[in-house]
């Protein structure tokens, strides 16, 4: 079963980005002015390249055979068996092929989110003598206690690791990782690279 995970915000965001780009090129263009028009046309291209390098672009799939990870300038495959280590800071750090690092851009782990983390899977605080708040179950608490301190960056190492172990126990032989360039990536910057040499030349 494959499985995708992003920034929901960045996406929305890159998104959002992408259409106010799009109206004003065509504003721009249906207004054409010259210099001005060419200037603006360069500084929307540049930003657009930007975001979707930086927004859209990445992705951490799970697939059958290999754990993807889609960065703003690189692809890298990593079948199963062949990931050694997983560690979570601010981003999922996989270790394959004899300590080849993966830095993975989605999901990360912001300093907001692991406090509040943190702040869940403290105990509440007592108010009084009488309790008013209504006990948990022991499959809410045994849920609680399973996600205290544990951010969706964490939860995904975790998977990670889960699936590199099962892998393993199938008697999946490990392999080396496929790198390569994101050729998109490098259109994009390669279109807004050309739109600042044009409005530069028009000057």
């Amino acid at each position: 079963m494959k499985q995708a995970y992003r920034s929901r915000f960045a996406f929305v965001l890159g998104w959002v980005w992408v259409v106010f780009a799009a109206l004003n090129v065509y504003d721009l263009i249906a207004r054409y002015n010259g210099k001005p028009a060419l200037v603006a046309l360069a500084v929307l291209a540049a930003l657009t390249a930007l975001v979707y390098v930086v927004a859209l672009r990445p992705v951490t799939r799970f697939t059958e055979a290999a754990l993807i990870g889609r960065n703003p300038l690189r692809t890298t495959a990593v079948p199963w068996a062949s990931v050694e280590d997983v560690s979570v800071s601010h981003s999922i750090n996989v270790r394959h092929d004899a300590g080849e690092l993966l830095r993975l851009w989605t999901p990360v782990s912001s300093a907001r989110e692991r406090a509040k983390a943190q702040r869940r899977g403290a105990a509440p605080p007592r108010r009084g003598r009488f309790r008013t708040e209504p006990a948990l179950t022991k499959a809410e608490q045994a849920a609680a206690e399973a996600l205290a301190g544990k951010t969706h960056a964490d939860w995904v190492g975790e998977q990670i690791t889960e699936r590199a172990e099962s892998a393993r126990r199938r008697g999946q032989e490990a392999a080396p990782a496929r790198v390569s360039w994101a050729y998109d990536s490098f259109a994009a910057i390669a279109v807004a690279l050309v739109m600042v040499v044009v409005a530069v030349v028009a000057g």
